[in-house]
């Protein structure tokens, strides 16, 4: 029963998503112009993260030639999205898909009522 309280409960941001038709124009808007520290550089997937100060959630730009259709998005924490995805299916959230494992745990994406896309991700590593 606890396990299933905690789930209920959003932890903290996790990243937040734009999409990108210039991944070297957008890579060099954030880090030159509004001078944010690149976290990670994963060019060569289509990703370039920036770190906002001290905050650990970061600006992930997304290149739209690999990701097709990306939509800005936030992600939120969740202590495991296995658990939390059947309680939220039967509150009629609306899923893009079945949870799926990324590199540091899994995830799943949602809309809102307004169509805005948000994502739950923990990191459990199994």
């Amino acid at each position: 029963m606890q396990q299933k309280l905690k789930n209920k409960q959003m932890i903290k941001y996790d990243n937040f998503f734009f999409p990108s038709d210039n991944l070297k124009d957008s890579k060099k808007f954030y880090s030159e112009v509004l001078g944010l520290p690149v976290k990670f550089d994963f060019g060569q997937q289509g990703m370039v993260a920036f770190k906002v100060g001290d905050e650990e959630p970061a600006i992930i730009i997304k290149d739209k030639n690999k990701f097709p259709n990306a939509k800005p998005s936030v992600w939120l924490e969740v202590e495991n999205v296995r658990l939390l995805y059947p309680e939220l299916m039967k509150k009629g959230v609306k899923f893009l898909s079945e949870p799926f494992k990324i590199h540091t745990g899994w995830v799943v994406e949602f809309t809102d009522p307004s169509e805005n896309l948000l994502g739950i991700t923990d990191y459990i590593n199994d």
